[in-house]
């Protein structure tokens, strides 16, 4: 499978450095490729980096992992996305990581898939920190990974993409329940950075026989 991901940030790194490890291919799209050539270089041959444009057009799975403010220009950049999976792994972060920028009536992911013409818009990679998606192995099992949208297939092939780097994929059904993992992500990042517990944890879900 070929994956494109918009964006070089923690993120987008961490997500290619998994995906390639497993053997996939990574085409990075980025305003300016000759930035991050090394970095990408570094992943070794089954990624490389170009444009925002190209990287969109050489996949038909597309990770978002850029600041929530750029997925508007991004969103729109295509008059029509043609049906490709659109996966939305950013945050709407309101100044200070005081709240969500978008309030609880709304999603950011609900946001970007009425910008999105044709787009099948999925949120995922978006409740843990960077290190997770880069090396997702703990002691007593797998973090989990929810996932949510409206098209079942294109919700199916995200979870297929966070079970493969190491996650319990939740399915979490309709796209409106980003509404909840975005908040989800805020307990992560609350207790990481404001609660001082540090970036070497995550959720786990449990269960009972």
């Amino acid at each position: 499978m070929s994956i494109s991901i918009i964006g070089a940030g923690n993120v987008g790194m961490a997500l290619g450095q998994a995906f390639t490890q497993r053997g996939e291919t990574v085409v990075y799209g980025v305003p300016e490729p000759a930035r991050y050539a090394d970095a990408v270089t570094a992943l070794g041959g089954n990624a490389r980096v170009t444009t925002t444009a190209e990287a969109i057009a050489a996949s038909d799975t597309v990770i978002l992992a850029v600041p929530y403010a750029a997925l508007p220009g991004i969103a729109q950049s295509m008059p029509d996305w043609q049906g490709k999976v659109l996966i939305d792994a950013t945050n709407p972060l309101a100044p200070g990581l005081s709240g969500l920028s978008v309030g609880t009536s709304t999603s950011g992911a609900e946001e970007l898939a009425k910008l999105a013409r044709g787009a099948r818009v999925v949120k995922a990679f978006n409740t843990t920190g960077a290190e997770n998606m880069a090396d997702s192995r703990y002691p007593k099992g797998a973090p989990m990974m929810p996932v949510c949208g409206d098209d079942a297939e294109a919700r199916q092939r995200a979870m297929a993409l966070a079970t493969l780097i190491g996650f319990e994929a939740v399915d979490m059904g309709p796209l409106m329940a980003a509404r909840y993992l975005e908040p989800f992500a805020m307990t992560w990042i609350h207790l990481a950075i404001k609660q001082g517990l540090g970036r070497r944890f995550a959720f786990a879900m449990l269960r009972r026989p």
